[in-house]
């Protein structure tokens, strides 16, 4: 089965789910059937799926990831010991995890085809993503707190393991304490590695974006709550800095000299 087949019998599947959708008619662009299978996997609320699904989709996926290309580990340079920085899609890293900017709900992003980071992690893992995510908070039964950080499988994406870990929220001011919750995520990310053996860790940015921290100030934060985390526990993880925009990326070549 060719691709666009797969992607057509997806989508129907999804369409059949959802009464309302149901009569939706299947694009006859790629781009639009794209858009429109992501668009259905976001707003999927997490109950099971057949297994002849599942089989479909993860083929269909990492296919589509091997199309825009992989990026090892090993094929990176250290821009100090070994801590890296590399601008490009976390979703097409292979390392040992990377990390995900998530919400209080811990269930990825419901918005259709929206940019941030949570909906394209969870969009290209696929749907055990969200089912494995609503499982960790069934069994928690309240809302994540902003700090800490939860650790699920990363199915269809290149790498191993996904942490998830919910930044501050930035509506004003920075204050103290909006500081010490965006280091604590690091912390948080960097101690559950090592508890799970992980020995590659590439974080995203953290809080900024949609959740508003000031891109420097939060870079600052990364780099020191990473140095002094390693420095203190003499931990051995490598830790790559993942930038997608021009701005972040110099910011953290001037922050390592």
């Amino acid at each position: 089965m060719t691709q666009s087949e797969m992607r057509i019998v997806l989508i129907n599947k999804l369409l059949e789910e959802q009464p309302q959708y149901k009569e939706t008619p299947v694009p006859k662009s790629e781009t639009e059937q794209k858009r429109l299978l992501r668009a259905l996997m976001n707003i999927r609320r997490p109950h099971p799926i057949g297994d002849d699904f599942l089989k479909l989709q993860d083929e269909y996926l990492q296919v589509e990831t091997m199309k825009k290309g992989i990026t090892d580990l090993s094929d990176l340079t250290p821009i100090c010991g070994d801590i890296y920085l590399w601008q490009g899609d976390i979703t097409t890293l292979r390392c040992d995890a990377i990390v995900n900017a998530a919400n209080s709900e811990m269930l990825g992003c419901f918005c259709p085809c929206h940019g941030c980071i949570d909906n394209a992690i969870h969009t290209f893992s696929g749907i055990q993503l969200r089912l494995e995510c609503a499982e960790i908070m069934r069994k928690q039964g309240y809302s994540e707190p902003v700090g800490r950080a939860k650790l699920t499988k990363a199915y269809n994406l290149p790498c191993k393991f996904v942490l998830h870990t919910v930044g501050p929220f930035i509506g004003g001011e920075v204050t103290r304490n909006d500081e010490e919750q965006l280091a604590s995520c690091y912390r948080s990310c960097l101690a559950l590695a090592e508890e799970n053996g992980i020995a590659s860790i590439a974080f995203c940015c953290i809080s900024t974006g949609e959740f508003h921290f000031p891109n420097r100030e939060a870079a600052e934060i990364a780099v020191r709550t990473v140095t002094d985390f390693k420095e203190n526990t003499h931990s051995r993880i490598k830790v790559i800095f993942n930038v997608f925009k021009d701005t972040d990326y110099e910011i953290y070549r001037e922050l390592f000299g």
